[in-house]
């Protein structure tokens, strides 16, 4: 899981924001972002599984909203 957060951290560091940034501008709270990053939150379901979405973690479901990603 730390090479997928090293990952993830260089992506934003490449677009030049930050996680906090990021998490605050799609209406995730900052904490539980980290916490998917870093694997302390499975992301089976619920707010964990948007965001892992929304990084790019898991693919996005066929009924799923337009959450922005990160590429």
């Amino acid at each position: 899981m730390a090479e997928q957060a090293s990952e993830i951290k260089a992506r934003f560091e490449a677009e030049g924001i930050s996680i906090k940034e990021w998490s605050q501008n799609n209406g995730f709270n900052p904490r539980t972002v980290y916490a998917v990053i870093w694997g302390d939150i499975k992301a089976k379901r619920g707010i964990g599984h948007r965001i892992a979405v929304a990084l790019g973690i898991k693919k996005l479901p066929l009924h799923a909203d337009n959450t922005t990603r990160i590429s």
